[in-house]
């Protein structure tokens, strides 16, 4: 899977991005974010494995308990790749009131 679309498929479940939340303000162990998050072991387990996978968190084991905490990996690309488009549909967006108020200033003057 290409590296945007493992970021974007971990992004897109509110229940990791809320793990990403707890992450940036603390490291947890798999058994706490699962409390937190009302969840099974095992469904936190399925969601700490794809926010590994797109690199956006690790996981150390010491002893019997797996902690979690922010990976190393940032978001530059995929926030530059975002504010490509952002530009995009602004500049749209902006073309679209021109045409738009053109409009209006020959309405009114045909009145």
């Amino acid at each position: 899977m290409p590296p945007f679309d493992a970021t974007f498929a971990a992004l897109s479940d509110a229940t990791r991005r809320g793990v990403l939340e707890q992450l940036g303000r603390e490291g947890a162990s798999i058994t706490q974010l699962a409390e937190k998050f009302h969840m099974t072991l095992t469904g936190m387990k399925k969601h700490v494995v794809v926010l590994e996978r797109a690199g956006l968190v690790t996981t150390e084991k010491v002893g019997r308990v797996r902690t979690c905490k922010l990976g190393l990996r940032r978001l530059e690309e995929e926030a530059a790749w975002i504010e490509a488009y952002r530009r995009l549909w602004d500049a749209r967006f902006n073309a679209l009131d021109n045409v738009v108020e053109e409009l209006k200033r020959r309405e009114k003057v045909d009145e």
